[in-house]
């Protein structure tokens, strides 16, 4: 469905089969609609007569473009416009129109390949193409969309009543009268958790089914660690502080165990309703918490339309700083684990392993103050070379006192 409405334009692939209706994916411009193909004009007739651009231009403004809209209808079925505007002949071709809107539209072809990705589909794979929205009737913009689909485009319905309609259609639906049809809508941003280095780690992805669910495992950090605190971000950027907060909680309760031991499952479920109930429990033990919360809630479609271009300016930024968290985040556990195992096998070391762990061991620590990814990486590999081997040796000799004196029964 191609929806160039007068402020936004909107794109929506969906599949439709035994009365589910099914959103595969959305797209779109909040900051482009029928308005901006009206202005094109208004700029085009201002700049033409050099209508005073300063301090008279919202007035001369104002006025055009109520004669821009006449001229954009006048168009769709004349090759010529002409009117008058204080004293001035104003006129447009339909040639000269349609190369002021060229660019506009092309920007909602972009949006359309866009949502054909997301969708993972071909533009082979569309049926129909449904046009939505009173610009849509400018015979370019029809001819665009077909060119660009390779199809002859859907045009019988009034595209200034079809939104009206499926929303009348949708509320019977809710209030319980139709049964015979279900709308399968899809999530506009991704869902996710809060972890360590505070990483977005996403659970449910943009575009994701409604009603849909995820789960994923986690475990505690920090040995004896009783409490888990379970913050729900929604965005597209790899550092929680860059996404929305949707809701937090804490699950209690854990019972103290080595870090690493303790089983948390996380599991996001999207209702119908499109709220989203976020699970927390401790499998071992069984004790878990959970809450309700509504994703879309304050949410505008320049909201989504910001995060969604904000996550493609950073890509790159955002990349760099998730790859230098993560090594960040690797270097401290491993920096701990060392301490902790030198500590409870001082004794069965030698000095060399020593000397030579705690030396590797600052180094790590001092790279860490560095923010270069790849220093850290390779003080962290030199760390893990020189305690492997006599944690294995160690590991070993464990084994072989646990073995000596049991007699292995001969078949």
């Amino acid at each position: 469905m191609y929806d160039l409405g007068g402020g936004t334009f909107d794109i929506s692939i969906l599949n439709i089969s035994n009365g589910i209706f099914e959103v595969l994916s959305t797209n779109g411009d909040t900051y482009l609609g029928g308005d901006d193909l009206d202005n094109a004009i208004v700029d085009h007739w201002i700049k033409e007569n050099k209508l005073d651009q300063t301090t008279e231009e919202q007035k001369h403004r104002q006025i055009l473009r109520l004669k821009a809209e006449e001229a954009k209808k006048h168009l769709s079925a004349d090759s010529t416009f002409e009117s008058a505007y204080e004293g001035n002949k104003i006129s447009i071709t339909k040639e000269m129109f349609e190369s002021l809107i060229r660019p506009i539209l092309d920007r909602t072809i972009a949006s359309c390949a866009n949502a054909l990705k997301d969708a993972g589909l071909t533009k082979a794979g569309i049926d129909e193409v449904v046009m939505v929205g009173g610009s849509t009737r400018v015979p370019l913009v029809k001819k665009m969309v077909s060119d660009f689909f390779g199809k002859p485009i859907n045009d019988n319905v009034n595209p200034d009543e079809v939104v009206a309609l499926g929303a009348a259609i949708q509320a019977d639906i809710l209030a319980g009268n139709t049964k015979d049809i279900l709308l399968l809508d899809v999530t506009p941003l991704s869902l996710g958790l809060e972890t360590m280095g505070g990483l977005m780690d996403v659970l449910l992805p943009r575009n994701s089914k409604i009603p849909t669910r995820a789960s994923r495992q986690y475990t505690t950090y920090k040995d004896g660690q009783s409490g888990m605190k379970i913050s729900v971000f929604q965005g597209e950027r790899d550092m929680v502080k860059d996404n929305r907060r949707l809701a937090e909680f804490n699950l209690t309760g854990i019972p103290g165990m080595p870090a690493g031991l303790p089983k948390v499952e996380i599991s996001f479920l999207i209702n119908a309703d499109g709220i989203l109930v976020v699970k927390a429990k401790e499998l071992r033990s069984g004790i878990e918490q959970s809450i309700e919360v509504k994703p879309q809630y304050g949410l505008t479609d320049e909201d989504v339309e910001r995060m969604l271009l904000d996550s493609m300016t950073h890509a790159k930024e955002d990349i760099e700083i998730r790859a230098l968290t993560e090594a960040k985040t690797e270097a401290e556990q491993l920096l701990q684990t060392t301490e902790k195992f030198m500590q409870r096998n001082f004794k069965e070391l030698t000095k060399e392993e020593i000397n030579a762990t705690s030396l590797a061991m600052q180094a790590l620590q001092l790279s860490l103050d560095m923010n270069d990814k790849n220093l850290i990486q390779a003080k962290t590999e030199e760390l893990n070379d020189i305690s492997r081997p006599y944690a294995e040796r160690l590991m070993d000799e464990a084994v072989q006192k646990t073995m000596k004196g049991n007699k292995i029964d001969q078949v």
